[in-house]
């Protein structure tokens, strides 16, 4: 299993804007994971946001989801900058 962190920017005169398409995202994502997707502020910067994809058995098709799903939520309107997609995953047994 897979798990996915995408982290950006956010215009904090836009923040509720943010808050209620990014809850919308997560939850169509919701399907593509093996626990409920959630969003994080940064503890020092606010406007910085993480969202967090745990148990992602096809990483591809989340991907691919996750492309398509972000435009139809209109993620662009309120981030600052790209959004960044990071994939890690529990290591595996000691070779």
């Amino acid at each position: 299993m897979r798990n996915a962190y995408v982290y950006y920017r956010i215009d904090p005169a836009q923040a509720d804007l943010a808050a209620a398409r990014i809850d919308a995202l997560l939850d169509a994502m919701a399907v593509h994971c093996s626990r409920p997707p959630r969003r994080l502020p940064r503890c020092d910067d606010t406007s910085t946001w993480m969202e967090v994809y745990e148990g992602i058995a096809d990483f591809a098709a989340f991907v691919e989801a996750l492309n398509t799903a972000t435009p139809s939520f209109d993620c662009a309107a309120f981030t600052r900058g790209e959004r960044h997609l990071e994939c890690f995953s529990a290591p595996g047994p000691a070779p």
